[in-house]
């Protein structure tokens, strides 16, 4: 039984591993879009269910013949998806290219490609995974059946418990070996199972006899009879806790820092919570029942309290920017902890008693779950999240279980107090969620939108204190900054340009500058809202959009570009700070660098514009723009805030302030000007031109760091650089990761 703990221990460690890796490369391979993280996501649990249902119909049919061989089929499982590492990064870029070569140019038609591929990839690999616990079932009811009753319960524990390391060791190995080096540890790891449960089963093979002769009833007798109430409920506890975890992003996210921190942080509660209230529930088993209508009561009042720890107005403690940063991992703890202890608690509990310690009922039952938790994230994301706010939705998720819980209460008369606590507990969600408020309605004057991507808010005010803030973090504020991207670019052009893209669209700001060109210009952002916040910011928005020359796609950046055949003059990318933001990378990298080029027009300029970020960071993208342009040249802003970068297949001339304003439209001028600082438009442009950097000296403060690659993201994985630099942060710009590491 200590192996087989392990063995899940180190499972549930792979099996988190390769769906964080998985989802990145399935990013890179076909863009960073809701949709197409959903797709991933949900082809990795429904192969996970997919596996545990097929598995229990397996053992269901030939148990008899398995049942000496359990424990080699579990290696043999385990050595499989140790291949998996090996062989779905090849498959995707497969098809990539595939796609590449089919040249669809219609986003519809991407999405059900990408999508199609990624389940032809994912479900098979994935359903191996779930087949790991009916079959580790088998071989424990052979061995021990003493523990058979309540095996799957004893396997889980292991497996969240491995899991809850898989949050945080992969993101040091990512930072040092890149996604497929660490990919390659899970594949030993998995290797190493294999073959230690083959050495274990050839120990145990006279014992497995003996244990197949001794046991009545065969492998999956039916003698355990169980209300089919234990799968409904198991279907709703999946459903409660995936659709909670995609309000949980949006609500934390404002205090964890951007939505990775906020993710991380809840997986990793999510995680060691559920472990603990396993725990709980193995050491509950051997006393009396708890009163099951208090215990769903519980359920629906944990699943609602998370409004009270995402209320902006609750402060505990003050402190300075890193203490603020440590104080919004506090909440999400207090937040996501309760919940997920109690759930941790229920799960098993029903899986056993549905199962009885028979494999294939508990794989069926362990389907029903999983099903659950593909159902709440859409439920979630794509229905309630879109029409009502954060609060709403987890009151929502959480009536079932109060109606449960009050009606139960009311089936045992004599029993009175249990029916007054179960409708004074609903009475408290709901009065819960009704005097809480959202983060959004701390600012007096604001507008929101939801769709199934983020909700994004409109901090107005006057002049230009105005903000875009999406899932509660600053995104941008109206700066010359953004006008400089195109202004600048433009006029470094060698030819009249004709055509521009801008990536990220933000407050629109370069998007405008662009058209004031009077040049045919096109915006991509991810996030459907935010451009319809655009009137909010201009007055002239409005007009602009009805132009002829704008239009807006609603796309991932890198996506839209493979899919495109336009080609353009100027592309400027102002990927979402801060620069370890998720998903970022792919914006970098030098093989989005090879994608941009193929759109660019002979003499074309990429504008990039890096954020505040360490050296590292900042040579590595560097040196990922040296390795893939003829000529790059960079500038500090004119306002301090980062570095843009000007990247072309041919020399880019060296022009005075003056002859650059010269080849500006009259608009454009203008344009520029809005905001200032400076008086004139030359030394506008001057104070850029005199803050030039020679790429040598980027790269050299860390020589050492390689170019910007997919499978090796400098910016994003951080962990051990923040540990070794300690308190000292020798950044220009203050940076979250700055910020983490001072802690001040």
């Amino acid at each position: 039984m200590y192996w087989m703990f392990l063995f899940f221990f180190v499972s549930g460690f792979c099996s988190i591993l390769y769906e964080i890796i998985w989802l990145r490369l399935a990013m890179a391979a076909f863009g960073v879009t809701t949709a197409l993280v959903s797709i991933v996501l949900s082809t990795f649990m429904a192969g996970l269910g997919l596996g545990a249902w097929a598995s229990g119909q397996i053992i269901r049919k030939y148990g008899k013949r398995l049942s000496s061989s359990a424990l080699q089929v579990y290696a043999l499982i385990e050595l499989l998806i140790g291949v998996s590492a090996i062989l779905v990064p090849y498959e995707l870029l497969l098809g990539r290219r595939a796609l590449m070569d089919l040249g669809l140019s219609s986003s519809s038609g991407y999405y059900l490609f990408s999508a199609a591929w990624v389940g032809f990839v994912l479900i098979p690999w994935c359903s191996l995974m779930g087949a790991t616990i009916p079959f580790a079932m088998l071989a424990i009811q052979n061995n021990f059946s003493s523990e058979s009753k309540r095996s799957f319960s004893f396997l889980y524990l292991a497996n969240v418990l491995g899991a809850s390391l898989g949050t945080v060791l992969p993101l040091a190995l990512i930072e040092i070996l890149g996604f497929r080096g660490t990919l390659r540890v899970g594949a030993t790891l998995n290797a190493f199972l294999a073959v230690t449960a083959t050495v274990i089963a050839q120990k145990t093979a006279p014992r497995t006899a003996r244990s197949q002769e001794a046991s009545p009833g065969g492998v999956s007798g039916r003698a355990m009879p169980a209300s089919r109430r234990a799968l409904m409920l198991l279907l709703l506890g999946g459903l409660t806790s995936m659709g909670a975890e995609v309000v949980w992003v949006r609500q934390f996210t404002p205090y964890a820092g951007t939505v990775v921190y906020a993710f991380a942080a809840i997986l990793g509660f999510y995680l060691i919570s559920t472990f603990i209230g396993s725990q709980i529930y193995r050491q509950w088993n051997f006393g009396p029942r708890p009163q099951e209508s208090l215990l769903w009561l519980l359920v629906g009042l944990t699943a609602v309290w998370p409004v009270f720890a995402a209320d902006p107005r609750v402060v505990w403690l003050h402190g300075g920017q890193g203490f603020h940063t440590i104080m919004g991992f506090v909440r999400i703890g207090v937040g996501v902890a309760p919940f997920s202890a109690v759930l941790g608690f229920v799960t098993p509990m029903l899986v056993d008693r549905w199962s009885g310690g028979i494999p294939d009922r508990a794989g069926n039952a362990y389907a029903i779950n999983v099903l659950g938790c593909i159902v709440g994230p859409l439920l979630a994301g794509f229905v309630l999240l879109p029409i009502i706010s954060e609060r709403w939705v987890l009151l929502f998720l959480s009536l079932p279980w109060l109606l449960i819980a009050m009606y139960q209460s009311m089936q045992k008369p004599a029993a009175a107090w249990r029916t007054a606590v179960a409708y004074g507990g609903t009475a408290l969600a709901i009065l819960l969620v009704w005097a809480t408020t959202n983060f959004e309605d701390q600012f007096p004057s604001h507008r929101t939108l939801r769709d199934n991507t983020a909700t994004v808010v409109a901090v107005l005010g006057e002049g230009r204190d105005k903000q875009l803030l999406v899932n509660g973090r600053g995104m941008t504020g109206l700066t010359p900054l953004t006008k400089m991207m195109a202004h600048f670019t433009l006029a470094s052009l060698d030819h009249p340009p004709k055509a521009g893209l801008v990536i990220c669209f933000g407050m629109g700001t370069t998007y405008r500058s662009m058209l004031s060109w009077g040049i045919r210009a096109t915006a991509v952002e991810l996030v459907p809202s935010v451009p319809r916040l655009f009137k909010y910011y201009y007055s002239d928005a409005p007009a602009l959009l009805r132009s002829p020359l704008a239009r807006i796609e609603i796309d991932d950046g890198r996506r839209f570009l493979e899919r495109t055949s336009q080609p353009y003059d100027v592309i400027t990318i102002d990927p979402p700070p801060p620069p370890q933001s998720a998903g970022s990378s792919l914006l970098y990298s030098k093989e989005f660098y090879a994608t941009v080029k193929q759109r660019l027009v002979p003499g074309g300029i990429l504008a990039q514009w890096l954020p505040a970020g360490d050296e590292e960071v900042q040579s590595a993208v560097a040196l990922a723009l040296e390795q893939s342009f003829d000529t790059v040249r960079s500038f500090r802003s004119i306002e301090g805030g980062g570095l843009h970068f000007l990247a072309s297949d041919r020399v880019i001339p060296h022009r005075n302030a003056s002859e650059l304003v010269q080849k500006m439209p009259e608009r454009a001028v203008e344009d520029m000007m809005e905001w200032g600082p400076y008086m004139t438009p030359e030394e506008q442009v001057s104070s850029m031109l005199n803050t030039e950097l020679s790429l040598d000296q980027i790269v050299a403060q860390a020589p050492r760091t390689p170019a910007m690659q997919d499978d090796l993201p400098v910016n994003e994985y951080f962990l051990l650089r923040v540990l070794r630099r300690g308190t000292y942060c020798r950044s220009r710009e203050i940076s979250q990761m700055c910020t983490i590491a001072r802690g001040d």
